[in-house]
């Protein structure tokens, strides 16, 4: 398979419990272990997590964050709220780590049964399985899974242009890595505007502060995914005059180690399989960075692709069509809460901005059984994540 970020790894270490010898491709020279944002794992992903054994690790490296500290644009104060009841609402298993400390957790659960080849890309795939590789010698496999994210070289290769599958929401998202003075633990500060969000925090055991920046264009940016010069001048663009305090982070930009930038796009493919190649994650159905909870849904569908290929005797005629049919309201789901949690946290309208703030501080503000009942009534929006179905596949395969 390609990949191994989330998706990759978690499938690998279920495919080898399930007796199927595994190799994982990555484009990178190593694991990255720089830069990066902090991502949500719910209840489903936690007990994936748990199941793997790697429960202890993820909640050892949580980021603990606790405290959110909101100025608003044109507001006489900040605002602080007790995000430990936000995400009590949101999940009765919930933990927030750095992507980069949840692979190299999900890569060690299997590193000495999976075979990881580093710094090389699947170049051409045949019908038969035949791959070639980049840098390394041309293979045969059984099956080849695109687990690349949401730029995926397999999905470009085996389905042909991006473009032609992707949704762009309009916004925009960057990470950059700031020196650790700008951070504090257990705490994040953001400064919100019509159009625009930005916030800072750090954890414990990160030894930098990252820096978090959410922004809408009225029109599609022109640049490439590859291109960070590019990225960081229209990073700048858009957040200059909010704060300077945000002034401030976006200062580091220009020496920061760790860059990230991308637009908030969905993928809407109406399969993820195409013969022997199949696509998991992001790859395959991302509901949108920062906005979908595409984390947990990627660790949801590499458990679940194992588990349909471990059923099948590892026949991709049925196991595939039995993925996508397990995974499609999932998918759907994810895919509508994304749009409406696009919207709603980066607000166009001032109206908005005081709709946003006074929302989540009423949430922190009520007894966490209210703002629970409250949630779990509704659990196709505050709670969607928390209400994926896990198909039990512990018995399935050798």
């Amino acid at each position: 398979m390609s990949g191994a970020s989330i998706a990759g790894p978690v499938l690998a270490y279920w495919l080898n419990r399930y007796g199927y010898a595994v190799t994982v491709v990555e484009r990178a020279p190593m694991l990255r272990k720089t830069g990066g944002h902090a991502v949500d794992l719910f209840r489903p992903a936690m007990e994936i997590s748990e199941r793997m054994g790697a429960l202890p690790r993820i909640e050892e490296l949580a980021t603990g964050t606790n405290r959110l500290i909101v100025t608003r644009t044109g507001a006489a104060g900040p605002v602080e709220i007790d995000l430990t009841k936000v995400f009590s609402a949101a999940s009765d298993r919930h933990v927030e780590i750095m992507r980069d400390d949840l692979s190299e957790i999900y890569h060690d659960a299997a590193r000495h049964d999976v075979e990881y080849v580093f710094g090389d890309s699947i170049t051409a795939i045949s019908p038969d399985g035949d791959v070639i590789f980049e840098n390394g010698a041309p293979r045969r496999f059984d099956l080849v899974v695109g687990a690349d994210g949401l730029h995926s070289g397999v999905r470009r290769l085996v389905f042909g242009d991006e473009a032609r599958h992707s949704h762009l929401a309009g916004a925009y998202l960057a990470v950059l890595s700031v020196p650790k003075e700008l951070g504090r633990n257990g705490e994040m500060r953001m400064h919100i505007g019509v159009d625009r969000e930005a916030a800072v925090y750090s954890a414990r055991h990160l030894t930098d502060a990252r820096a978090v920046f959410l922004f809408r264009s009225g029109r599609e940016l022109d640049y490439h995914h590859r291109d960070v010069p590019r990225q960081k001048e229209l990073l700048r663009a858009a957040f200059a005059g909010l704060h300077p305090e945000v002034d401030a982070w976006l200062r580091e930009s220009e020496r920061t180690p760790t860059f990230y930038f991308d637009s908030i796009t969905q993928l809407q493919l109406d399969s993820w399989s195409r013969g022997r190649v199949t696509l998991v994650g992001d790859a395959g159905y991302c509901p949108g960075p920062a906005v979908g909870g595409s984390t947990s849904l990627a660790v949801l569908g590499a458990y679940v692709l194992a588990g349909e290929l471990a059923i099948a005797d590892g026949d991709h005629e049925r196991a595939y069509p039995a993925y996508e049919r397990e995974m499609k309201e999932i998918v759907r789901g994810s895919r509508a809460f994304a749009r409406g949690a696009a919207k709603a946290l980066i607000p166009t309208s001032t109206v908005g901005l005081r709709a946003l703030v006074g929302g989540a501080r009423l949430l922190a503000a009520l007894p966490t059984p209210i703002s629970r009942a409250i949630a779990k009534a509704n659990n196709k929006g505050l709670r969607l994540h928390d209400s994926m179905r896990i198909k039990d596949y512990r018995h399935s395969g050798t």
